[in-house]
């Protein structure tokens, strides 16, 4: 089964050119790169995907759901079931430990926090020690971490990352990508993650190139 279709997609800021994107069929715990230069629709996808954007024309399907025909109200809990997000800077509630944090953000699902789940995520990212941290106290490496956790707080089926990688020296992002990937098999994911860093090329065996 398909988990993410699109057809026939198009999207334009107002003002600015067309993004005209080819059809996509990515299939359950699936791991795929979506490349291009700067400019090229990278993040407009991903968004698109996530439900973000509305598309100008096309149609993008979830695992069956076609997204672009729900309602906002519906999209918004869609989004947060089904869909796990990692953005390149991490977003997290400052007054809140990061433990409290999870359990936040599992509650704009309209879904009661599971803590033996929860423990299992923070113990197999290896930052179980530092739940009881608010963000300020942390790096910037192990705030990644808990966006990864965060990502995948609500047991999504699908994660998307956007340029995870770009502010990270190579060892990093090294770790960073393996531990992504990792996680994302173990979860059993379907993972895809836009960047145009390439330095990931080689860990990943799918790739969308946009132009």
């Amino acid at each position: 089964m398909d988990c993410i279709k699109t057809k026939n997609l198009s999207f334009q800021y107002p003002g600015n050119k067309v993004f005209d994107f080819a059809d996509i069929n990515i299939g359950e715990k699936e791991s795929w790169l979506l490349t291009g230069n700067s400019g090229s629709g990278k993040t407009t996808l991903l968004h698109l995907i996530a439900g973000i954007l509305t598309p100008s024309n096309g149609t993008i399907t979830i695992s069956n759901t076609p997204i672009n025909t729900l309602r906002p109200s519906q999209l918004d809990i869609f989004r947060a079931q089904h869909i796990g997000l990692v953005f390149q800077k991490s977003y997290f509630i400052d007054a809140l430990n990061m433990h409290k944090n999870l359990v936040y953000f599992t509650g704009l699902s309209g879904q009661k926090a599971d803590p033996d789940y929860i423990a299992k995520l923070l113990s197999d990212l290896k930052i179980a020690q530092l739940s009881d941290k608010k963000p300020a106290q942390l790096s910037n490496g192990e705030l990644q971490r808990f966006s990864i956790a965060r990502a995948l707080v609500n047991k999504p089926g699908i994660l998307l990352a956007d340029e995870p990688t770009s502010s990270l020296d190579d060892a990093n992002c090294k770790r960073f990508t393996d531990l992504l990937l990792s996680i994302s098999r173990a979860y059993g994911v379907t993972l895809m993650v836009a960047t145009h860093d390439a330095r990931l090329k080689s860990e990943f065996v799918k790739t969308i190139k946009l132009n």
